[in-house]
């Protein structure tokens, strides 16, 4: 009787601490629906062409961050006032930099974002190519001119003895 009585105690603490299970994630759209499918799609697609600034390589389609779901119901209700993409879009650029687009625009103040890693990357062989160059110098110089003499006189020693 104790052991069943300990075992129920055991289920009831595995059950009492278990988390409720969350509600799924409503397909990254959140609660906004609209009656027209082909405007729903435009709003699934625009969601998923833009960044999640907290996740930052997630799109608000994804994301289930606060942020993202603010920034899915301003869209939606931009939509249902009847912005287009280009002005949903240029909305968001002003409002926090062109950061917020998975595939920002190529211009000057964009240089960074699209060149950015490519100079690091060469910047990093360029390093790893004098470190290299470096370090070998220093192992040539490490021999002491008397050490340089010695190695020499070893050398035409064993010449000689090659020679007989």
């Amino acid at each position: 009787m104790k052991a069943l009585s300990g075992s129920l105690l055991f289920v009831l603490a595995v059950l009492v601490a278990v988390p409720v299970a969350a509600e799924p994630a409503q397909s990254g759209a959140g609660w906004h629906h609209f009656d027209n499918p082909a405007k729903e799609q435009r709003y699934q697609n625009l969601l998923g062409n833009l960044r999640c600034l907290v996740c930052q390589d997630e799109s608000l389609l994804d994301s289930n961050a606060d942020l993202a779901a603010d920034l899915r119901a301003q869209i939606f209700l931009m939509m249902k006032s009847g912005e287009s993409n280009a002005q949903i879009k240029q909305y968001l650029t002003n409002r926090y930099g062109d950061y917020v687009l998975f595939k920002p625009p190529l211009d000057y103040r964009t240089y960074a974002l699209w060149f950015g890693p490519f100079a690091l990357a060469l910047l990093g062989l360029v390093v790893l190519v004098w470190s290299i160059r470096h370090r070998s110098r220093e192992r040539a110089a490490a021999v002491s001119d008397e050490e340089r003499a010695r190695i020499d006189e070893l050398l035409r020693a064993t010449e000689r003895n090659d020679k007989q």
